[in-house]
């Protein structure tokens, strides 16, 4: 049943990408979108089935692979994965519908976003650390070359550095990985097999570093966050939506999976330093974004500040905060996604993504009425305003950090009032006020257009009203898993005393 996952798209990929008919950019996005979506109703019909109440991995697969290397294929759900694979799903078919029928090269470029659909749907699923890892590196290459072929003017130079941050990013993953079975004799890779409570706390500390720097190179955190504003920028719409909204995930899906349920011990006694890169993470992403004035580049380096979000609450490592990040993978993803497609719409009908150039959007006859609209509803989630999917996961991350680091959350919630500051800056300068002269004869936006915007907001607004319909997938996991590890931050007079 997970395989068919997989399975789905890297057989629609090869589909296009090897069919030997004529085939246009139309048809091939039309193919695409039927894989994706046959992809995204599995994923559901699964969900369907899925018993919360199970903390154990459900549906799961198990074939051996690679017996002298212990490498098995390992799949299975939890409640942690569920959320995201379902995130997954729906932001492909979104950036699918998305893409441009008159784009270059077609066939390679649908054949890629399915292999990168496949990538992070196994990544998702892995439940063997060398088959996570294995699919973690088959989504790099789709998505270099998809910035390198269908991005911006500057599209080499940060494809390329995308390349080497991620390359560096699954060295590090791949050397703690290793060192983690080898040390702990492990029989295998899977995850079920590992015990690091023998190893030495010096060991774990070690371990554990490599996988805090190599997955926070990939949400990124500060100061490996280089490469993130510059990839956003020069990268098509779609594949912006893509990256903020799935693969950035798969770093914080990694803190949790690998460094706080395999390493509780390390990762209790490295807690107050956690928080304070996140509080850092926090601050400089928000302020950096207030200083952008290019659209994409903002809504870019709010990403960065929303992760950090992250770290805070898997530092506390509560049952509460630690269910709050899952809360905040998904609110982020459907908010980033929502305010890339805005940009890339208004970027495509007004020529411009600078604010000294465009104004007066929400101008009712001439400007872009609807899209200014839903720019507003996506400004006001990403601020955390209360009726917003955005708040609720804020405010549980905040309600379960704030016992175990009441400092640094504190800290952290400036972070919420800074990104009110730069988004109100970004609709105060581009859609209120007289309609500019640059932007005055400004082509008619279809509702095909908004579609996807449109769809993202009613789930912001509903997720927003009713959260427990995303959480009771969760809850009993996250509670489950951090009980079992006994992960316990260590605050800083304790490691003074030591």
């Amino acid at each position: 049943m997970l395989s068919a996952l997989i399975l789905l798209p890297l057989f629609g990929a090869a589909l296009i990408g090897f069919l030997p008919i004529a085939m246009n950019g139309k048809i091939s996005r039309g193919i695409t979108l039927v894989f994706s979506a046959i992809a995204f109703l599995w994923t559901i019909v699964l969900a369907i089935q899925f018993n919360p109440g199970q903390v154990t991995q459900q549906f799961a697969e198990f074939i051996p692979w690679v017996d002298v290397l212990g490498l098995n294929y390992n799949l299975g759900i939890d409640g942690l994965s569920m959320p995201l694979l379902l995130l997954n799903g729906l932001l492909t078919c979104i950036a699918i519908y998305s893409s441009d029928e008159s784009l270059h090269r077609p066939r390679f470029y649908y054949s890629l976003l399915l292999l990168l659909n496949a990538g992070v749907t196994g990544a998702f699923l892995a439940q063997d650390l060398l088959l996570f890892f294995l699919f973690y590196e088959l989504e790099l290459i789709p998505l270099y070359l998809l910035i390198a072929i269908w991005g911006g003017q500057r599209r080499g130079y940060a494809a390329t550095k995308f390349l080497i941050y991620t390359a560096l990013s699954g060295i590090l993953i791949l050397a703690s990985f290793l060192g983690l079975v080898w040390l702990s004799h492990a029989p295998s890779f899977a995850l079920a097999s590992l015990n690091s409570k023998a190893l030495p706390l010096g060991t774990q500390i070690l371990l554990l570093a490599g996988i805090l720097v190599g997955f926070g190179i990939k949400i990124p955190l500060v100061p490996f966050h280089t490469w993130l504003p510059d990839a956003h920028v020069e990268a098509s719409t779609p594949i912006s939506v893509l990256l903020a909204g799935v693969l950035l995930k798969l770093g914080t899906y990694g803190l949790l999976r690998f460094g706080m349920n395999l390493l509780p011990e390390a990762w209790s006694y490295l807690a107050p330093w956690l928080a304070i890169w996140a509080v850092v993470s926090v601050l400089y992403g928000a302020s950096c974004a207030i200083a952008q004035k290019d659209m994409k580049k903002m809504v870019a380096y709010s990403s960065i500040g929303h992760m950090g979000y992250v770290l805070l609450a898997a530092a506390a490592a509560t049952p509460l905060s630690v269910l709050g990040t899952v809360m905040q993978m998904v609110s982020h993803g459907l908010i980033s996604a929502l305010l890339f497609l805005l940009v890339g719409i208004v970027y495509k009908k007004a020529g411009s993504r600078d604010l000294d150039v465009l104004k007066g959007l929400l101008n009712p006859e001439r400007g872009m009425p609807v899209i200014g609209s839903l720019m507003v509803l996506g400004v006001m989630a990403s601020a955390g305003i209360p009726g917003m999917v955005g708040f609720i996961s804020e405010f549980i991350i905040f309600r379960g950090s704030f016992p175990v680091f009441p400092v640094q959350t504190l800290l952290s919630m400036i972070g919420t009032g800074l990104t009110a500051v730069y988004f109100l800056h970004l609709l105060n300068r581009a859609f209120f006020g007289r309609l500019s002269v640059q932007v005055m004869n400004l082509p008619r936006v279809y509702w095909s257009d908004r579609l996807p915007s449109v769809v993202l907001a009613i789930l912001i607004v509903i997720l927003g009203i009713q959260p427990a319909w995303l959480i009771h997938w969760t809850e009993p996991t996250i509670t489950a898993m951090v009980n079992a590890q006994n992960v316990v931050a260590i605050s800083p007079d304790k490691i003074k005393g030591n």
